[in-house]
């Protein structure tokens, strides 16, 4: 059963929105242009709107930046070449602070006005309109969260393996790289809600699976100092430690786990490291013990799409650090724009007729080390994970440890079970 965990403001916020938002089954009726293309909400005769929802002054503001300016720098490109279907692509910035008020009003307001939204940070946020996604508006949505309660929607559509999947793969990491073994105890340090709950999903999983036992510390994504957490989990003896948050709380972690020579490693999801932490007290031990997974190689990685894109990007902004937003925001949006190109073959540039076309995109994204299926709404794109540590002196300040891989726990299981 999925799990719907989400804070009383955003579920209070959902029912509301859903109960009062029949406005979004108007004028969506699709209407025949120029070469017998049908076209529907954001779609004219010469532009085609995407929506984002991005953070760029909350918990994951860094991550925002990227993800948005890579965002922007494949629309240049893509205008440049000269659009879509004869058509420019414009994109809408909205940065909702990661706050749950702002980003569902960001999206009752970009929603009419978009035929979806190439990015959408916050699971829990998403989740909250998911609902009226998959009822009314039937836009696709991108979300740069990769919550497996997100999973079954044919319109919000996950890029990666799901948090539960992710975390599965890194307690293999651990256990591939003997640092810890049957009978021990792991600690798993994790936000309140989609993010952290469906993670702790997947380390309750590979813990059964490995015959460990998973010690416990649910924190908000307002809590920054993790002395607390730090203390309990050397009290508990715990081998090694997930951290299912922001980057603020890893190297809050990371660092006092240092300082009070609680000497373990720390893994830690997608979306809890920023390069940023490696100039602060706690880089250090971000360096010695720390590791990261991904459904992609990393920004600083030597291979063809990550080296091409780094220099494009750097090209573009040179004055902006390179982190692993680049590489999501910038696979994000070129998936939805290979999404408008076969709809436009398929002369219907609806948002129904978008949605179908994703369905049939297969093999993407391999220029960055995992290939993506979209072929199934109730599927990760991928099962497979790359392990990464921070590196100072690599580009986007992390480097491969392991490449591609899916556990044989993460194969077998039942992604939000």
């Amino acid at each position: 059963m999925k799990l719907r965990v989400l804070t009383a403001v955003v579920a209070a916020l959902a029912v509301t929105l859903v109960g009062c938002s029949g406005k979004a089954t108007d004028g969506k009726a699709a209407e025949e242009g120029e070469g017998g293309i049908k076209t529907g909400p954001g779609v004219s005769s010469s532009t085609i709107s995407l929506g984002v929802l991005t953070d760029m002054t909350g918990v994951y503001a860094s991550l925002g930046k990227s993800v948005t300016q890579a965002q922007q720098l494949w629309v240049k490109q893509t205008n440049d070449a000269g659009g879509i279907c004869d058509r420019k692509i414009e994109l809408t910035v909205r940065d909702h602070g990661y706050d749950p008020q702002k980003a569902i009003a960001a999206y009752t307001e970009l929603e009419p006005e978009v035929v979806g939204f190439a990015q959408f940070i916050g699971s829990p946020f998403v989740a909250a309109v998911e609902q009226r996604i998959d009822g009314q508006d039937k836009g696709l949505v991108l979300p740069q969260a990769w919550s497996a309660n997100l999973l079954g929607s044919p319109y919000v559509r996950v890029i990666g393996a799901t948090y539960d999947v992710e975390t599965i793969n890194l307690v293999d990491y651990l256990l591939a790289e003997k640092r810890i073994a049957k009978g021990d105890r792991i600690g798993h340090v994790y936000f309140e809600g989609d993010y952290g709950e469906n993670a702790l999903v997947g380390s309750k999983h590979a813990a059964k699976e490995a015959g460990l036992t998973v010690v416990e510390q649910k924190i908000k994504p307002t809590d920054n100092d993790m002395t607390a957490q730090v203390a309990a989990l050397k009290q508990a003896g715990v081998k090694a430690v997930i951290v299912s948050a922001g980057p603020r709380q890893a190297a809050s972690l990371v660092g006092v786990a240092a300082a009070t020579g609680f000497g373990v490693p720390v893994v830690g999801n997608n979306s809890a490291f920023a390069p940023q932490l490696l100039k602060t007290q706690a880089g250090p031990a971000l360096l010695k013990d720390y590791y990261v997974a991904a459904s992609t190689l990393p920004i600083g990685d030597p291979g063809d799409g990550p080296a091409k894109l780094a220099e494009e990007y750097a090209a573009q902004y040179p004055k902006d650090v390179l982190d692993n937003g680049v590489v999501a925001g910038y696979t994000a949006a070129s998936l939805f724009g290979e999404a408008l190109s076969k709809a436009c073959d398929d002369k219907d540039l609806t948002r129904e007729g978008i949605d179908k076309a994703l369905l049939t995109i297969k093999g993407y994204g391999s220029e960055f080390g995992v290939s993506h299926d979209f072929s199934d709404p109730k599927a990760p794109s991928t099962r497979e994970s790359v392990i990464m540590k921070p590196d100072a002196g690599a580009a986007g300040g992390l480097k491969v440890v392991r490449p591609a891989e899916v556990a044989a726990a993460a194969e077998t299981f039942t992604a939000g079970s």
